[in-house]
This record gives structure tokens, C-alpha cells and sequence, in this order.
């Protein structure tokens, strides 16, 4: 069937904020189903309330609503825009929920507009965990025995028929939430008053628990003619008992036998045939009985979905884009695969390559936080590592993680406290997999690993074939170790840095050097569905080390641009946009632009945003090896976070040309002692600080500049390790506790300034001209991180005298560093004076933020102006915001409810939303400005 004609208009909800359980893989749906559509001439309308995402951006969409997700908001666009159709499927949970109340208040069939990709009563059975488990038993499909609660005793009832351990799920809830496993019967009042409470309909599904099954998804797509796809196959390392979005992932599945995988199809298509007619993606996990193969179903989920951003990225085939065709009427064999050209979208497809997805925690955010793992999710974002075999992709995930690893095992930081390590397996957290690889180094058998664990026996053999390879290693040196052996160890995933590690007295350079003599590189792989069946024409890459390279350098003038690797608080959704931005601003200026990033989630990493897409770690030896492929004209590490930026020195060092500001200046910026002696030199006041490397040089330096201080580390993001003291106790705990966890790192101790407003501005500079695109003021003082500090912009009680020092300051700094390009700088005001707390010549976490509020695209100018191909005389810059524009950070502290909710210099935001004012008289204001001030008296 043909699309459907009355469709002209549509409209996307997206997901809001980012919260732990719902990240930025709707950004990524959200944007590719916008896209998709626009291709069909379909006018595009979203409404989302997060700035930092690229969804929200006119590249986009038609239309871009800023406004809180309500069915208020949804009124107000239904009556500015004639729209035909929504599309809720792109934003989880909260989308899903939004398009439900607007259903139920009558807001689509006043406005006449229909409901498409998903059926409204599929999501009534999907999310009733009752209603879920009747239709499972009336189509024959297995489930857990249970029982559905409304009330204290019902649960109680529900527990004594089933026994124990079992679980508690709440219906209609995100990411786990208010879910958990109750062993003992003495645990289950408290458990179940707290499912009971997550649950906005008060109901709780009591079920047996079964725990050390195994555990799958799969991704399915159905058109208008009922023909389903299978796209991906995905197997969980962890058994059951711990939440799918912290669990370690692979796909395709490798330990299912091809008779349990067929029955597996068979009852996923079944499923998602039974719960209403409706052409779009679907989600459906299985757990899987590992003594028999019995299966049964977990549950199913009629949208896009954190495994469905997974999945387009595994396999190369874009979800989100198909299912937004399908919406709109178009069948499977109708539309075009996005891979090959050649082929329809009605073809499953067929990996001849293992990809490893492991989340990524930030316990070190929550202190006292309860980090073992289960059906609340914790994680904060994710990697993917795509090899030609397991231990490859998996050591490639782990050198993604920004955790300081350089692969899985054999780098110096492994434990070897025996007691320890079992009890990390018995009771997950998110270095389990870690302790895995110590256990088995240290002589544990294969089999006690597999009892505390429940891990498929495959996996611990695969992770004990590493550990065999490191001690086999271990009886050479680096000039007899055989080629065919070193090949081997590559082929295995291991970096130059674990070999250099396991050889000892040999440098990561050494092994480099040994095996480029020896001819001794990667090759990279084309990602393209149909395992090399049909001729691809898409140019995503991976790398291992095989024959062929299948990645062909241009000779165009090139731009590489770094990503922000995984989601993590302090390094968000908002350094992908900026990624984005800097493609599109690249292409524009005639560059070939190529991508190199690891995050599955994001909308850098869709093969349609870059020239050529590399998804492999943003880890130092794959980012030089792409270097030396592909001969770029340089590359820009300013809109990256932290992650890319950490690669400078090393470009630097080998004479890698960094587009815009040069590694000594942003290297200034960065050590906070000659940033200070800049300062001092500028005549920029600054707050008094020393360095120390021991708590003796701390208690000299915090008496030589009064109490408080602020004490942290150098070259951190997010305030990471930041915290205010006010005596010499206090100092010398913090002090002992950073050098501990940053070896060889220096401290800083600045003297805090006490009941400081706190101010920022955002800038871009040619070289030569400097603009100011953004002053902004926090509500809250200063002590508080600007990342979880409530933002207006433009400032709201900033002086005269005040705006016209932050204006000074920025000038004097971004020309005394010779940006080119973007600078963050921060600034505390303290009786009418201004003084510089830090500064920061790359992308923040506020440019997007200016971005959309002015509706300007800084990004793209900024860019433009790196890669030399403007200046900032070239672009007239007309500003549209009226009133203000507040930056809302939002917090995910519902996860973590034994930690406490106080804020202060190490940031603790998982996302943000912007909302407009008019005026400062507005009733939301004058609530933040009473509610969160301490220093105002207004």
C-alpha cells in the first residue's frame, strides 16, 4: 500500500529531559523519524522541552515546540498548526503516556487528529501487567506465574500463592522504576509499598522470579500488511535479575540453539500480532529457562525503545526511519533499503560481525549509593564495541567506556583481593565484569564463576581465552614475541597498552612501532546488513585486523570530528549536538566530514549525518590509526567534552594539525596555575588558590588563602571530585581521598567565595573579533554546579557595572588565548566585583542551550569559523527571544533514594529543559526566585 495521501502534516513527541531509563536514543528516533518524513513531503512539528538535543533543532523539523510535554502545550500547537497526524512512538515512555491523556481527555478527536504507529489499545495491554499476562495466556505464550495487586493485601495474598523469591513491577512505569526482588518474606511489606507507590495507577504485577535464566530481545517491525521482520537478535551476558538497560549486551545472540531462536520468532511475531493492529517497530524480551529452553515472555513494547537505537547501529538498519514510513502507510517492500539501494526494507538483517553494548555508571556521583545492579535501572548512558569476534568487541567496549581501562583485563588495574572479587560476583555492580577477568586470572574455576554469576558458561570461556593469551604472553619480550602470536593478541581486542602492560618495561609507543615494522594494522569493515551479499553504499566502518580494508581514502580535503563517547553526568546529550553541528558546518564548508564515536544512542553515530561514520572507541590508538587512513586536513576536538579533548596533547605531540584553538592555549585554560598567572598578568581578578601534591602542601596553601575552600582536581569535567571545606579535617580527609583515586594528579585549593552570585558567558572568536552569544545567571549561588544550577538568560540582577566587567573579562581571555572558536567562562559576583573562576575554550553544556533560545546556530558559526572558512563578519546574527529563557536541570535522584539530594560543587544532573518567561513578574519566576535563592532578598 502506498502512503497514506491525507497525511501531509505530523506531529513527534519527543521525551523531555534526559532521566536515568530515558536517554538520548529517543533524540536519535525522534530526529531520524522527523527526517524520514520530511522526505515525504510531510510538514514536521515537535514538541520537546530538552534544548540540549538535536531533535529541537530546525535542522530537523518544520517546527520546533520548546514546551513543557502536557496536554496544555499539546492544545496550543493543535490550534497554531493544522495537523493530520501524531507519531508518539519516538519518545518512550513519556511520549506514550502524553499521547494517552490527550486520548482520553478527547484532544485528537476534537482536532481531528489521528494516532499513528501504534494502536492506543496496544498500549493499554502492553502496559497493564495483568491485561498483558491474560492475552499471553490466551495466545499461548509463556509467562511467570502471578498475580495482580491494586492494593497492600492483594500483594500480600499474591505472595503467599506464589512463594518466594519473586518480583515486584509496577505498571505504566520507565526504566524499573519502583521494581525489585524480594527473597525473604520479611522484605516484602516495604517492597511492595514502594511498587505500589511508582506506579501511577497503584498497581503491581507479584511474580515468580526467575532468576539466573537467561535473557533476550528482539526487534521487530510490522507493516500495514501484517508482515513482520525479525532486525535483531540480542542476547543479555547478565541472566535475569538485572534491568536490560544495565545489563552487557550482544548481538547477534550467541548461546541460543537454532530450534529455541525459530520458537522464539515464532512467539515474537505472534505476540506483537496480538496486541492491535498497528504498522510500526516493537520491542519484546524473553526469558529463557538455560536446563530445558522453555521460554517465556517478559514483556513487549509497541515503540521505539533504548534496544531499538541499538539495534539501527548493530545492524546498519535505521528502525526509527522505516517504522516512521510505516506509519504513514508505506509496506516493507515498498521502501527502499537505506544499505544497499538495491534491495527492499523487507529484508532481515544478517551480521558477519559481534557487537557489545556496556552501559556506563556514575556511582562516584552518589555517594553511599547502593550499586548493586537490579531491576531499576542505574546506568547513565552506553557504549557499543563492534569486532569480528566477541573478545574483540567486548575489549573494544571496555576501552570505550572513559573509565580510565584499557581493555578488559591486563592494565595494571586489576584486584587481587580474592574475597572481594567473589562477592562483587555474587552481587553485581558495574565493574562485575571486570572482577570476571580477575577471578579467572587469579585461578578461579570457569565452573564457581558460572555458579555465583549465573553467566552463560560461552562467555566466561571466551573472557578465560583472554586470560590464557596474557599468560601465554607473558613468556616473551617485545622483540621475540612471534608475529602470529601478536596478531592473534590484536585480533583478540588487546590494545598496545595491555601489551606493553603484560611485556612490562615497554611502552604503549613500542608495541605501536614493533607491529607497524612488522605491517601489522587495522583494516575496517563495512557495516552493510547483508553480510557483504549485496554491494553497500553507505560508509559506516569498523575496524579489526584482517586481509581486506574495506575503507577507501578520498582525496578530498578532510575534517575529522571526535565524539563524547558515553553519556555520563557532567558530559551529556548536549556534546553530541554540538558533534552534529560541526558535520553539518564542515560540509557546508566543503570538507569530507568523518565521524569517530562510540555511543549507539546518539545522532552523530546515524550513518546520514557524516561523509563516513567510523563507530570504534575515542580511545587514542583506534583515533591515530584513522588519522594515519585517512590523512585529514585536522581535527576538531572542541565540540567533544572532555573525551576529545583529552586527546589534544597526544595530537599535539604528534604534529596532528587541531582545528581552532591550539593545544598550549587550551592547555593554559586547563592548568589552573597558568590560567591564574594569565589572570594576574590581564589584570582579571580571580579568587586566591594554591597547588598541592600532598594534605601537608594543602593545610599550607588553604591557611595562606582563608577558609572555605573549594578543593579539586585538574582536568576534570563536571566538578568531578570538587568539594567545599571549611577547616583543616575536613581539608586533609578530601586531600588524601583525591590523590587516592587520582594518582599523580595535583589538587587545587581556591579560597570559596562565600554567598557569591554566580554568572557565565558563552563566546565565539575568530582570532580577532569576539562575540559574546550568551550571559546567563544562576539562580543559585555560587557553590553550586553551573550544570545543576537553574540559568536565565539574559541575567535578570546582574549591574550595569557587572555586565560590563563579564563583557571586559570575556574579550580580554578569548584573545590573551587566542581562541578560534567556542570559550565557556565562569564567573562568581561578590560586591558588584567580578572574579574569573574558569574558563573553558571548547563546546559547554549552555551553547545549545543559547542556541535555541536566541534561535541562532552558534555551533555551525563556531565551526566555520575553526576550520578558518569564515569570520564572524561574515554572518548576521539577528537574535529572537523575547522575555527569557530558563535552563531547568533535572535530576534522576529516584534512583538513588539513600543518597543525599544536596547539591554542591560535583555536578549531579542527568539532563535539563528550557522554559520560557515573559517577564520577571511571571508566577514561575518569582517561585525559583524565592524557592531557590539564598543570596537574594527580593
Amino acid at each position: 500500500m502506498p502512503k497514506d495521501t491525507s497525511i501531509k502534516s505530523v506531529l513527534i513527541i519527543g521525551s523531555g529531559p534526559i532521566i536515568i531509563g530515558q536517554a538520548c536514543e529517543f533524540d536519535y528516533s525522534g530526529s531520524q523519524a522527523a527526517l524520514s518524513l520530511k522526505e515525504e513531503g510531510i510538514s514536521v512539528s515537535i514538541i520537546n522541552s530538552n534544548p540540549a538535543t538535536i531533535m529541537t533543532d530546525k535542522v530537523i523539523s518544520d517546527h520546533v515546540y520548546l514546551l513543557p510535554l502536557t496536554c496544555e502545550s499539546i492544545e496550543k500547537i493543535l490550534t497554531e498548526q493544522q495537523i493530520d497526524a501524531v507519531l508518539p512512538t519516538m519518545g518512550g515512555q513519556t511520549a506514550l503516556n502524553l499521547c494517552i491523556e490527550a486520548s482520553e481527555r478527547g484532544i485528537w478527536e476534537k482536532y481531528g487528529v489521528k494516532v499513528i504507529g501504534v494502536d492506543i489499545a496496544a498500549i493499554e495491554k502492553t502496559e497493564n501487567r495483568e491485561a498483558f499476562r491474560q492475552l499471553m495466556v490466551d495466545i499461548g505464550v509463556g509467562v511467570a506465574k502471578s498475580k495482580i495487586a491494586n492494593s497492600f493485601l492483594e500483594g500480600k495474598e499474591g505472595a503467599q500463592e506464589i512463594g518466594f523469591p519473586l518480583v515486584i513491577r509496577p505498571s505504566y512505569t520507565l526504566g524499573g522504576k519502583g521494581a525489585g526482588f524480594v527473597h525473604r518474606k520479611e522484605d516484602f511489606d516495604a517492597a511492595l509499598n514502594r511498587g505500589l507507590q511508582a506506579s501511577p495507577t497503584h498497581e503491581v504485577l507479584v511474580e515468580q522470579a526467575v532468576l539466573g535464566w537467561k535473557e533476550y530481545e528482539l526487534e521487530l517491525l510490522r507493516d500495514s500488511n501484517d508482515n513482520v521482520i525479525i532486525i535483531c537478535s540480542i542476547e543479555n551476558f547478565d541472566p535475569m535479575g538485572i534491568h536490560t538497560g544495565d545489563s552487557i549486551t550482544v548481538a547477534p545472540a550467541m548461546t541460543l540453539s537454532d530450534r529455541c531462536y525459530q520458537e522464539m520468532r515464532n512467539q515474537a511475531i505472534k505476540m506483537m500480532r496480538a496486541i492491535g493492529n498497528f504498522a510500526g517497530g516493537c520491542n519484546v524480551q524473553f526469558s529463557v529457562n538455560p536446563a530445558d529452553e522453555a521460554i517465556i515472555a517478559i514483556e513487549i513494547n509497541p515503540r521505539v525503545s533504548r534496544s531499538s537505537a541499538l539495534a539501527s547501529k548493530a545492524t546498519g538498519y535505521p528502525i526509527a526511519k522505516i517504522a516512521a514510513k510505516l506509519a504513514i502507510g508505506y509496506n516493507l517492500d515498498e521502501i527502499e533499503n537505506q544499505i544497499t539501494k538495491t534491495t527492499s526494507a523487507y529484508f532481515e538483517p544478517t551480521l558477519d560481525y559481534v557487537i557489545v553494548k556496556i552501559p556506563r555508571w556514575n556511582f562516584d556521583k552518589f555517594k553511599g549509593a547502593n550499586k548493586e545492579l537490579g531491576l531499576q535501572m542505574k546506568s547513565v548512558g552506553e557504549v557499543m564495541g563492534i569486532g569480528r569476534s566477541f573478545t574483540e568487541a567486548l575489549q573494544k567496549a571496555c576501552q570505550s567506556l572513559e573509565i580510565g581501562r584499557a581493555g578488559l583485563g591486563a592494565d595494571g588495574r586489576q584486584s587481587r583481593n580474592l574475597e572481594e572479587i567473589m562477592a562483587s560476583l555474587e552481587h553485581p555492580s558495574w565493574d562485575r565484569l571486570f572482577h570476571i577477568y580477575d577471578a579467572l586470572s587469579l585461578g578461579v574455576p570457569i565452573e564457581s564463576v558460572r555458579k555465583a554469576t549465573k553467566i552463560d558458561r560461552w562467555f566466561l570461556n571466551q573472557i578465560q581465552d583472554l586470560v590464557n593469551l596474557e599468560t601465554e604472553l607473558r613468556r616473551y619480550s617485545l622483540n621475540n614475541v612471534p608475529e602470529e602470536f601478536l596478531y592473534t593478541l590484536k585480533q583478540k581486542g588487546f590494545s598496545d597498552v595491555q601489551i606493553a602492560h603484560i611485556l612490562g618495561n615497554v611502552t604503549e609507543e613500542d608495541v605501536y612501532q614493533r607491529r607497524k615494522a612488522l605491517g601489522m594494522h587495522r583494516v575496517y569493515k563495512m557495516v552493510d546488513t547483508c553480510a557483504a551479499e549485496f554491494p553497500a553504499k553507505t560508509p559506516y566502518y569498523y575496524s579489526s585486523y584482517e586481509g581486506e580494508n574495506e575503507s577507501v581514502a578520498s582525496d578530498k580535503k578532510k575534517i575529522i570530528v571526535l565524539g563524547s563517547g558515553p553519556n555520563r553526568i557532567g558530559q551529556g546529550i548536549e556534546f553530541d549536538y554540538s558533534c552534529v553541528h560541526g558535520l553539518l558546518a564542515a560540509k557546508e564548508a566543503g570538507f569530507e566530514a568523518i565521524m569517530v564515536n562510540c555511543n549507539p544512542e546518539t545522532v552523530s553515530t546515524d550513518f546520514n549525518m557524516a561523509d563516513k561514520l567510523y563507530f570504534e572507541p575515542v580511545y587514542w590508538e583506534h583515533v591515530r590509526e584513522i588519522i594515519e587512513l585517512e590523512k585529514p586536513y585536522g581535527v576538531i576536538v572542541q565540540l567533544g567534552g572532555q573525551t576529545a579533548l583529552k586527546m589534544a596533547e597526544k595530537m599535539h605531540e604528534h604534529g596532528i594539525r587541531i582545528i581552532g584553538t591550539s593545544f598550549n592555549d587550551m592547555d593554559i585554560a586547563e592548568d589552573r596555575g597558568r590560567f591564574s598567572d594569565l589572570l594576574k598578568h590581564l589584570d582579571i581578578p580571580y579568587p586566591k588558590y594554591g597547588v598541592a601534591e600532598s594534605a601537608e602542601e594543602a593545610l599550607e596553601v588553604a591557611h595562606k588563602v582563608g577558609y572555605p575552600v573549594l578543593v579539586r582536581p585538574s582536568y576534570v569535567l563536571g566538578g568531578q571530585g570538587m568539594s567545599i571545606v571549611i577547616n583543616d579535617e575536613d581539608l586533609e580527609k578530601a586531600v588524601v581521598s583525591l590523590l587516592r583515586n587520582l594518582p599523580g594528579n595535583r589538587v587545587l585549593i581556591d579560597h570559596f567565595l562565600d554567598r557569591a552570585a554566580e554568572a557565565e558567558s558563552d563566546s565565539i572568536s575568530d582570532g580577532e573579533d569576539v562575540h559574546i552569544i550568551g550571559m546567563m545567571e544562576h539562580i543559585e549561588p555560587a557553590g553550586i554546579h553551573s550544570g545543576d544550577s537553574y540559568a536565565v538568560l539574559p541575567p535578570f540582577d546582574l549591574s550595569d557595572n557587572v555586565i560590563h566587567q563579564i563583557e571586559e573579562y570575556t574579550k580580554k581571555i578569548a584573545k590573551a588565548l587566542n581562541v578560534r572558536g567556542l570559550l565557556n567562562i565562569q564567573f562568581a559576583v561578590k560586591d558588584d566585583k567580578v572574579y574569573v573562576i574558569e574558563a573553558n575554550p571548547r563546546a559547554s553544556r549552555t551553547v545549545p542551550f543559547i542556541a535555541k533560545a536566541y534561535d541562532v546556530p552558534y555551533i555551525n558559526i563556531a565551526t566555520k569559523v575553526m576550520l578558518e572558512a569564515n569570520k564572524l563578519s561574515d554572518f548576521t546574527i539577528e537574535r529572537k527571544l523575547w522575555g527569557y529563557a530558563i535552563k531547568e536541570p533535572v535530576f534522576s535522584f529516584d534512583k538513588f533514594p539513600e543518597v543525599t539530594k544536596e547539591l554542591g560543587p560535583e555536578m549531579k544532573s542527568t539532563g535539563e529543559a528550557i522554559r520560557f518567561i515573559p517577564n520577571l513578574q511571571d508566577p514561575y519566576f518569582r517561585h525559583l526566585y524565592k524557592e531557590k535563592s539564598m543570596y537574594l532578598s527580593k
